[in-house]
């Protein structure tokens, strides 16, 4: 084809619509992926569009799946389909890196193994495509995408988001719908009615008769271009309709009366061919073989598709296919409900038990026309063998529709407290809500009844982490205490984290009460490891942060191991880290987050993966590592986005505050605060004000930064004492050492002295360098006398330690006191290194500060920029950091969520980028200062 040029067979109409997919097939045959949402009302031609995209790609292979209806239920169903042909020609599963075949071979019921992540199962469907796409061009089409089970459209969705250099075009087709959040950032090619020529041709091409003007003015009117509507409607008409005009207009949308029209045919034909339509309709897999087992057992013969395939409404050959989805959902709703249930029934009889179990325990809930605890039963397992795979989703509909037909009340109970628990899990929160009302009105027991304020308390705790949530998981703990211990003891867990969330100060009543209550609780049976977190959290609410500190050590310890079960640990971990922070310990810190990583990723658990990337930025950016941290927050950025979730903000205000660029900064922070306000997320809005402050400290701002951390920091009693915060991610006692500093600027020792004493008693109980390092330099600033020894105890520990942005800024504070105290020559030998180190950093406000105490002692020191690679972007980074260290593509991939061609691509522009040709000279290059 010449650029520009469509294929010979073209749509009416549909000129710009068909030339945005010959670009996709174009790319897809360049090398270059490319992905696409076409969206319009039922009828309007989004069918037709990906026919005429088959035509267009020619020597490209092109795979083919639809969402059904009837299917939403079957986790994964619609990915099978389009996976099936693959995994049949690629040699089934062997040829995928062991992970991505577990957790694809579990997804689709054919290896059996824990509940595979939705990430890794999206992973293994990228490299499955990917690889195949390496002998020529893959088209993947997927129509009526709206009807796909929800795992299939995550998983698809991810997919589509991770296509970047490889030859393949996406190309998904649904009706436009409110709930579409799935394919949200997806391009999108709304498809309209026909304009009033066009959609004057293709009426006029099935009308055999003359056609009254007016009537055709009014049936163009009524179907507003919808082609769908124009080729059926002469068929609906009489011949006096069609000269004198239609009936007044029937109510409804155009869809509903298409459906409408395609029953007016389904009326004319004979009886036998309706019921093996019905059949038909009934099962969603297009199954030549089943229709005919089905029909043989109901003495209809296959002779009798010849009326309908005669109608336009079907074609049967290799696989059943009906003309449009409309017309099966006309079938199937024209259909009285006994022989709709007897259809189900005989599906449910010729459906193998053993290969398809799934399917035909979804058929006999169909045909049962009461509660039946045989299948009921069926449905459970049904629902347990989704929940294996990772269909949350298609596991709470199963079992809430099993609930409905069991028979006895504690059963149906207990499996809606199931289906509730399910649908919390998978992020249904209105439908929780809904199956909770419903229980309201049963007979429970104490236990259930507990269960269910269970999960109220954690709705609350997920829509709003404040004083509401707190509350709840509080009355829920107390009430499981003497029915089931270990659930008890879980929930004052999660109520003394919500205390934390909430933003509870330590002594603070509502904090306390919770604690008294978690230590009061008894101990279990078995000693397990989450129940270190509940005595050491319920230990420093109620008696503060020294009395905690051997508690909290021994939690650190405990889950600084190897030994922790995966599940275990992707649960804990992120919890552990908050302690290490608490304890001001930067190694046990940093290696809990390197473990956290490292299980999420190897799991693809990607929501712990991106609390886990927002922690180690932290560590990162306390080492004055801001390179790799940038790398790290565009990772957790990327996999926000695949996810189709809000990105965490967390690691983003650290960075932006420790660069110290205002402009940029102080938007990007106020809208955090903002945003967790409206949370209720105290301790967000904590960690806003400690960014801030910081910010300000670093311009110079000293008063602002005062303001900041007086915020944070609220006097505890009348003699302006400032209070020890809460634990968690802890910016409040970071803010003491930016409080000293700004109270001393501001000519306020007294509350410097105040926040330095509250920092001695918190860095004396943990005894880290780091703590006793930053505690020292707030000491300094306060006594004259002490000063040199301080601040060279303070440099000495934080070189330690390795806080390395805390020992520059010590090593500036020092230098600024030289300055002061008349010792220019002294103070130049502590600024140059501040100086020098903060701009290798990138911590630009503080270096600039220590640039201006080196003028003001006489020596003249250019503006620096810091020397990062900026011509590399921050992923092209990462991957190369990654390539140096010996990681092999296919590695690079699975650890960033992407295809191995897309690695190379990056790759290539690196290479480019640096002026080098091959991996061997990465290292070096990478250690050269941009030029």
């Amino acid at each position: 084809m010449e650029p520009g040029s469509l294929p010979p067979r073209w749509l009416r109409g549909r000129d710009q619509e068909c030339r945005e997919l010959i670009e996709l097939v174009r790319a897809a045959r360049s090398g270059h992926s490319g992905v696409l949402m076409v969206q319009g009302e039922a009828g309007i031609g989004k069918t037709a569009l990906l026919d005429y995209l088959v035509d267009a790609a020619s020597e490209c292979r092109v795979l083919r799946a639809a969402g059904v209806e009837s299917e939403i239920e079957l986790a994964h169903a619609g990915l099978h389909q389009l996976c099936r042909p693959l995994l049949d020609e690629f040699g089934g599963l062997d040829r995928l890196p062991p992970p991505q075949a577990e957790a694809l071979g579990t997804a689709f019921g054919l290896r059996s193994g824990r509940p595979p992540d939705r990430f890794l199962v999206g992973l293994a469907v990228l490299t499955l495509l990917s690889e195949h796409a390496d002998d020529r061009p893959l088209i993947c089409l997927i129509d009526d995408a709206q009807w796909l089970d929800r795992a299939s459209a995550e998983v698809l969705a991810f997919v589509a988001r991770r296509l970047a250099a490889d030859a393949i075009a996406m190309v998904f087709a649904a009706r436009t719908t409110d709930d579409d959040h799935a394919w949200a950032g997806l391009q999108r090619l709304t498809v309209r009615g026909l304009r009033e020529p066009d959609a004057a041709a293709v009426l006029e091409s099935v009308v055999t008769s003359p056609l009254d003007t007016r009537v055709r003015d009014r049936i163009l009117a009524e179907t507003r271009g919808n082609p769908l509507a124009l080729l059926e409607l002469p068929r609906w008409m009489s011949p006096a309709e069609l000269t004198f005009g239609p009936g007044p207009p029937a109510a409804g949308t155009v869809t509903s009366r298409i459906e409408d029209g395609f029953r007016r045919r389904l009326d004319t034909l004979p009886d036998d061919t309706r019921r093996l339509l019905l059949i038909a309709a009934t099962e969603p897999l297009g199954d030549v073989g089943l229709l005919r087992h089905a029909a043989e057992r109901l003495g209809i013969g296959m002779d009798s598709a010849a009326a309908a395939e005669g109608a336009g409404l079907i074609e049967v050959w290799d696989t059943v296919r009906f003309r449009h989805p409309l017309v099966r959902s006309a079938v199937y709703r024209s259909a009285a409900s006994p022989d709709r249930r007897a259809a189900h029934r005989v599906l449910a009889d010729v459906t193998d038990h053993d290969r398809d179990p799934d399917r035909r325990a979804w058929h006999r809930a169909h045909a049962a026309t009461g509660p039946d605890e045989d299948v009921a039963a069926e449905l459970e397992a049904s629902a347990d063998r989704a929940l294996a795979h990772g269909g949350l989703a298609a596991g709470a509909a199963l079992l809430e529709r099993a609930a409905r037909l069991t028979p006895d009340e504690a059963g149906r109970v207990e499996r809606e407290l199931k289906a509730a628990q399910t649908m919390l899990h998978a992020g249904a929160v209105e439908d929780t809500l809904r199956l909770l009302g419903l229980l309201d009105h049963r007979s429970l027991t104490e236990l259930q009844r507990a269960r269910a304020e269970v999960l109220r308390a954690h709705i609350a705790f997920a829509s709003s982490r404040g004083h509401e949530a707190v509350r709840l998981l509080l009355a829920a703990a107390r009430r499981l205490e003497p029915l089931d211990l270990e659930l008890a003891r879980d929930t004052y867990v999660s109520a003394l984290e919500a205390t934390l969330f909430a933003g509870l100060r330590l002594g603070e009543p509502a904090a306390v009460e919770v604690a008294q209550a978690a230590r009061a609780a008894p101990l279990p049976l078995r000693e397990r490891r989450g129940d270190l977190f509940l005595q050491a959290i319920a230990v420093l609410q109620e008696d503060g942060f020294v009395a905690a500190v051997p508690l909290m050590q021994r939690v650190v310890n405990a889950f600084d191991t190897d030994d922790t079960a995966v599940d275990e640990a992707l649960r804990s971990l992120a919890f552990a880290s908050e302690i290490a922070v608490d304890l001001w310990d930067l190694r046990r810190w940093a290696s809990l987050c390197q473990r956290h990583i490292g299980l999420a990723r190897e799991s693809g658990a990607l929501s712990a993966l991106q609390l886990a990337l927002n922690s180690v930025i932290y560590t990162k950016v306390f080492a004055g590592d801001l390179t790799t941290a940038a790398a790290l927050l565009d990772e957790a950025t990327a996999l926000a986005e695949v996810a189709g979730v809000t990105s965490h903000p967390y690691g983003a205000i650290a960075l932006a505050a420790f660069r110290g660029d205002q402009d940029h900064a102080g938007p990007l922070i106020a809208v955090a605060r903002s945003d967790a306000l409206a949370r209720g997320e105290k301790m967000v809005v904590a960690l806003t004000h400690w960014a801030e402050a910081v910010l300000c400290n670093g311009n110079g701002d000293y008063p602002a930064a005062l303001a900041h951390c007086r915020a944070l920091l609220e006097p505890a009693d009348h003699d302006g004492r400032v209070s020890l915060p809460p634990t968690g991610i802890q910016p409040s006692t970071w803010a003491l050492a930016e409080l000293v500093e700004a109270a001393i600027r501001c000519d306020d020792p007294a509350t410097a002295s105040a926040a330095a004493e509250r920092l001695a008693e918190v860095a004396a109980a943990s005894g880290t360098d780091w703590a006793l390092g930053v505690s020292a330099r707030c000491a300094a600033q306060l006594d004259e006398r002490r000063a040199e020894g301080l601040y060279r105890e303070a440099i000495d520990r934080l070189e330690r330690d390795g806080a390395r942005v805390d020992l520059a800024r010590a090593q500036l504070l020092h230098g600024e006191w030289l300055r002061r105290s008349g010792r220019r020559n002294d103070a130049r030998s502590f600024l140059r290194p501040a100086h020098t180190s903060l701009a290798a950093m990138g911590v630009q406000a503080f270096a600039e500060r220590a640039r201006r105490e080196l003028a003001a002692t006489g020596e003249t020191v250019r503006r620096r920029a810091p020397e990062t690679r900026k011509e590399l972007t921050a992923q092209e980074l990462h991957i190369a950091r990654l390539a140096a260290e010996g990681r092999t593509n296919p590695e690079i991939g699975a650890e960033l969520y992407l295809s191995r061609h897309t690695v190379e691509w990056h790759l290539r522009k690196v290479f480019a980028k640096l002026d080098i040709t091959s991996r061997r000279q990465l290292r070096d290059a990478l250690r050269r200062p941009a030029g």
